[in-house]
């Protein structure tokens, strides 16, 4: 087999394995929407959903926290010891405490163990991403930033397929935690098939103390600045996604009153057809306008279309599953822009840990928003619509807040 032939097999092997973990990660994000409100009524022993609405909150708000935690821990891991091998502990962690929760005896269970395989969500993207972005040419990126933002979507997808012929009641949910379990199966595949960045290899002969990429990646000015905004940029995604849109299954279960189990379920399916597209979408958007125009349209876009949604729709109807899939599409694309983006920011050897702390630390601000969503649910008296409607004004800072950002159509990444 020829140099190029063994280039071409690594990075199909890599894009592979990135975007089966994502799509497993995806995959365990999607279970809990459509558990959530038949599995915290058998835990409260109650019907009523501001009650529900606050430990969705809550746990969520955890679910956050621990995913934020796990980016920059695993990382900084990555940075450290490889992407591959920080990769696999990441599926690995999510994997086994997402098959834990079938086991869940009180709300605060399903937090502290939702938290935990939070963990190792918030590392996998990171590690996922820097892999598959130091592996490939750089005309490749807008098409492989689709790529690994789809692969999340794709799962999600699949779990809420599974959730049409599962009907999801407070006797059954149990079962459909378990198979959170699964892809654990993946890291030993990884391990024996997937090679390790040479970009990475090289990075750390050339800087031996790598083991200190937090201390270069805050000390200096440039890249403390570009963690800064990529905060931002984040958190305003991840507070419209997590503070809204993540709840809409249980929206769709309370417009039925719990009587169509299904509803759940073909909410999220359409959601996630459409943020699969989306995820295309953003980066291509990226890669033809500019990163600083694409994500200007894509928080013009989704305060309009959540606006349309949340203040028009209140019945279960057409309406509401068409405008579903459009919001999950516009809201979901800068899934596919911040692979794109992200990366340009930093040098290789800070890269995982820079994206790790600003993808992931952008949702400890989403677990603010998602607590005051479970707030202004009880505010509002259950309503999920009033609440989403506040809460995805989010999008305004992001329309000014992108223009102070670097544009890197067009450049290497740095190394």
């Amino acid at each position: 087999m020829t140099e190029n032939a063994d280039q071409s097999r690594a990075r199909w092997l890599v894009l592979v394995a990135a975007f089966l973990g994502w799509m497993f990660d995806g995959l365990e994000m999607g279970i809990f929407p459509l558990v959530a409100r038949p599995a915290l009524q058998d835990l409260l022993g109650v019907t009523a959903d501001a009650n529900v609405g606050q430990w969705m909150g809550i746990i969520t708000a955890l679910f956050l926290v621990g995913a934020a935690l796990g980016g920059l821990a695993f990382g900084w891991l990555g940075d450290r010891v490889g992407r591959v091998r920080a990769m696999s502990l990441s599926i690995l962690t999510y994997s086994i405490f997402s098959g834990l929760c079938a086991f869940a005896g009180a709300p605060w269970h399903l937090g502290a163990l939702r938290f935990v395989a939070a963990l190792g969500m918030g590392g996998e993207w990171s590690l996922g991403v820097a892999l598959v972005m130091e592996c490939w040419p750089e005309k490749h990126r807008p098409l492989l930033a689709g790529v690994i933002g789809a692969a999340a979507n794709v799962g999600f997808l699949l779990i809420a397929v599974l959730g049409v012929f599962v009907k999801i009641t407070p006797s059954s949910w149990r079962w459909v935690m378990i198979a959170g379990a699964a892809p654990a199966v993946l890291t030993f595949l990884i391990q024996i098939f997937v090679p390790e960045s040479e970009k990475w290899k090289a990075s750390v002969q050339r800087n031996p103390g790598h083991e200190k990429t937090l201390q270069i990646l805050l000390g200096n000015r440039s890249l403390l600045r570009n963690t800064i905004l990529a905060i931002g940029f984040a958190s305003i995604a991840l507070i419209g996604t997590w503070g809204s849109v993540q709840w809409l299954p249980l929206w769709a279960d309370q417009m039925t009153g719990g009587k169509a189990p299904t509803a759940k379920a073909l909410t999220q399916i359409l959601s996630g057809v459409g943020a699969i597209i989306g995820c295309f979408v953003g980066p291509w958007i990226g890669g033809r306008m500019g990163r600083r125009p694409a994500y200007f349209i894509l928080c013009l876009v989704s305060l309009l279309s959540c606006g349309f949604l949340f203040r028009t729709v209140s019945e279960y109807n057409a309406l509401f599953l068409v405008t579903v899939g459009v919001v999950g599409c516009v809201t979901a694309a800068f899934y596919g822009w911040f692979p794109l983006y992200l990366p340009e920011l930093f040098p290789t050897r800070v890269r995982a840990t820079g994206q790790g702390l600003s993808y992931n630390f952008g949702r400890i601000l989403a677990a603010a928003g998602a607590l005051g969503q479970g707030q202004l649910v009880a505010l509002y008296g259950g309503s999920y619509a009033q609440a989403g409607a506040t809460i995805t004004l989010i999008y305004l800072v992001g329309l000014v807040l992108i223009w102070f950002a670097p544009e890197t159509k067009g450049k290497p990444l740095p190394e």
